[in-house]
């Protein structure tokens, strides 16, 4: 489904990607991994068009969109969780729901009902504003409003980052769900492994805007990896 083939990526004259190429198929999830910033955000920055890529190719679904906008692939398809959620915080919840029907049709413009299956907390506050909700609410607010665009990619930008550990649980469970009912591809950024490694079926394991370790969940070298993720 999605095929990213040695990208680079510049902010100005820093190289933020060097080469990284990663593949994630329809109902498996591929988790990123390292420290803060190895190039993990900005890697899912350039699959979601939010930042053009100045090398590499970037296909899904068999079709180059390296060129594509933000818009154009979130029509296709792709939503981004980002880190930090920006969930609208004067908005109610029912509004930020609302806003991911930009990229739909209008005969699709509604809430689909595993949203509140998955997040039933926020089926009991659709009229509170954003802002009012906990760090936890809103990260579940910004997973539900990706939910909302029927994505066939979903990515998801370090979604544990300062959430209590019971709304951890709830985001994996999940994320879990998605996995197992199909049809979604998953590319989740995490630098907790045992979260990780949980969910994930496919590991890339980022350093200084590289991957320096690619497998599947039974290849995963866990002394490498840990490595990377303590220097």
């Amino acid at each position: 489904m999605l095929r990213v083939t040695t990208i680079d990526l510049y902010y100005g004259a820093a190289r933020a990607l060097r080469g990284v190429s990663l593949e994630a198929g329809a109902g498996t999830v591929t988790c990123v991994l390292g420290r803060n910033g190895t190039g993990k955000t900005s890697l899912l920055r350039a699959l979601a068009g939010r930042h053009p890529v100045s090398g590499g190719t970037i296909a899904f679904d068999g079709h180059d969109i390296t060129a594509l906008g933000a818009a154009d692939r979130a029509r296709r398809g792709i939503a981004y969780v980002p880190q930090g959620r920006e969930i609208f915080p004067l908005l109610t919840v029912a509004e930020n729901l609302a806003t991911g029907f930009a990229a739909l049709p209008p005969s699709e413009r509604t809430v689909p009902e595993r949203v509140f299956t998955l997040f039933p907390v926020l089926g009991g506050m659709l009229k509170r504003r954003g802002g009012d909700l906990s760090g936890g609410q809103q990260q579940q607010l910004a997973i539900a409003r990706a939910l909302v665009m029927r994505p066939r990619l979903l990515l998801l930008d370090e979604p544990t980052e300062g959430i209590q550990p019971s709304i951890i649980k709830d985001i994996g469970r999940a994320i879990a769900f998605l996995r197992e009912a199909g049809g979604i591809a998953i590319v989740l950024s995490e630098q907790y492994l045992e979260f990780a490694r949980e969910l994930g079926d496919r590991f890339a394991v980022m350093d200084r805007g590289e991957v320096v370790h690619a497998a599947s969940r039974d290849g995963l070298d866990e002394q490498v990896t840990r490595r990377a993720l303590a220097i």
